[in-house]
């Protein structure tokens, strides 16, 4: 006995429309959930990072004294015969550590913020780490001389992330992480905060990250203040 068999020639026209919607639906479910994802990854590129500076600058005292600042500007100059300006920026600072021949890429002064870029990995006079090419905010001391490794091991080295105009405003960007902030300490430990949404401000211990006096991380010998990136 045969058996007749229609075959069909495809979708019909709303059984298309269906599984298209289906696959938007599902699209908007995942969506959240890979931001999520990205913005985590972000972070965890941020803390690798700051674990590298933070080494990278424990060495850099060690052969020059202090951390970055004007005075081992020059003595960097000196010691490597090269063209270094002494600006007051992060970029500045940090490319006492390349010039001084301690960082050798670029890459680990970046991370995820509004207005950073992939280093270029040009080196050549001003244009290492240039406009964009850094994404964390360095501390120093009020009258920019540069911190040590000395002092109290909760003390703040780097933060990040800010906002493009933070040096007027000092607010974080709440975007890139999450809400999260992503702080190295001076035992080259890393830890993330909360930003303050509402505010675009971090807190420490409970007290703003460059509050000073007998109960704070920085004592009453240091007045800390912020060398931002260059945008």
């Amino acid at each position: 006995m045969k058996m007749n068999t229609k075959l069909r020639g495809g979708f019909t026209l709303v059984e298309l429309l269906v599984v298209i919607v289906i696959i938007a639906a599902l699209a908007g479910l995942a969506s959240p959930a890979i931001l999520r994802s990205r913005k985590k990854a972000d972070q965890t590129e941020a803390v690798s990072n700051a674990r590298q500076i933070g080494i990278s600058l424990m060495d850099f005292d060690n052969e020059y004294g202090s951390f970055p600042d004007a005075e081992t500007a020059i003595a960097v100059q000196t010691a490597t015969e090269t063209e270094l300006v002494a600006g007051l920026t992060a970029n500045d600072r940090f490319r006492q550590l390349i010039r001084a021949g301690i960082v050798e890429s670029e890459a680990i002064f970046y991370c995820k913020t509004s207005f950073t870029r992939k280093p270029d990995g040009n080196f050549e006079g001003q244009e290492a780490l240039g406009p964009g090419e850094v994404g964390f905010s360095f501390f120093t001391k009020a009258d920019g001389e540069g911190l040590s490794s000395a002092g109290n091991s909760g003390r703040p080295i780097l933060v990040a992330p800010t906002k493009e105009s933070m040096a007027a405003t000092g607010d974080f960007d709440p975007s890139p992480f999450d809400a999260k902030a992503v702080i190295l300490k001076l035992d080259n430990s890393v830890t993330s905060v909360n930003i303050i949404k509402a505010s675009g401000r971090i807190l420490l211990n409970g007290r703003a990250p460059l509050a000073a006096g007998p109960d704070t991380v920085w004592g009453t010998d240091i007045t800390p203040a912020f060398a931002h990136p260059i945008p």
